[in-house]
């Protein structure tokens, strides 16, 4: 399906991964080797993993049990053996649901709005230069506001998983865009991105609230 995998052998190996890599989805199976996947679904959800969209397979076919996953925080629960063509369709869905295709829409981000069709990033409806690369990267960022995201995961995303990209490549297109897209600052409207690197594990885009909102008095 041109999406690229990774497999962990027990839950304990997943759940260590996941505090330095990021996943768009997981499939986890019911019986692992130390703990079940009951347990790992419900520790990434506990952990803060609310929007990852979780698919669940299991031998187990009582109806007590598909409840019992989805009460643990699974998104979708598929009967095993799984059924190439329904679990294709399920992971589209499951994909579609949490990250919108946006290849034929304006993203607005207030003060700033992408363009995908004219691949353009404009501050105030002024168009601001931005390398081919410098735009994916932009665009996936905004599409992933407050999710830390791993340098892995980035540079797959933009560079592609088969081209060998050098952790600086990625550290200077950052750097450009704080620089060019001016984050981390105020400009009198909307709210104020920052782009905060996460010392061993990657970059997240963050919202911060304007000023006024921040100092305004409460009830």
């Amino acid at each position: 399906m041109g999406h690229a995998t990774i497999l962990f052998e027990t839950g304990e190996d997943l759940l260590r991964a996941m505090r330095r890599e990021s996943f768009d989805l997981l499939i986890v199976d019911w019986l692992l080797p130390g703990l079940s996947g009951i347990d790992v679904v419900r520790a990434l959800r506990e952990a803060g993993g609310s929007k990852l969209p979780i698919l669940f397979a299991s031998q187990r076919h009582e109806e007590q049990d598909i409840v019992a996953a989805f009460h643990a925080g699974a998104d979708d629960f598929m009967i095993k053996p799984l059924r190439v063509q329904e679990l294709m369709a399920r992971v589209t869905a499951l994909m579609r649901r949490a990250y919108p295709d946006v290849t034929t829409m304006r993203l607005d981000f207030e003060p700033y709005r992408l363009d995908p069709v004219a691949r353009t990033v404009y501050l105030h409806d002024q168009p601001i230069e931005l390398k081919h690369r410098e735009y994916e990267l932009a665009e996936f960022l905004f599409q992933n506001c407050g999710r830390l995201l791993s340098r892995n995961h980035l540079t797959e995303a933009v560079w592609g998983s088969i081209t060998p990209t050098p952790s600086r490549t990625l550290d200077t297109h950052a750097s450009r865009l704080r620089t060019k897209l001016q984050l981390g600052q105020f400009h009198g409207q909307g709210q104020i991105y920052q782009l905060s690197a996460i010392y061993g594990l990657g970059y997240r885009m963050e919202i911060l609230p304007a000023p006024e909102a921040a100092t305004a008095p409460t009830a």
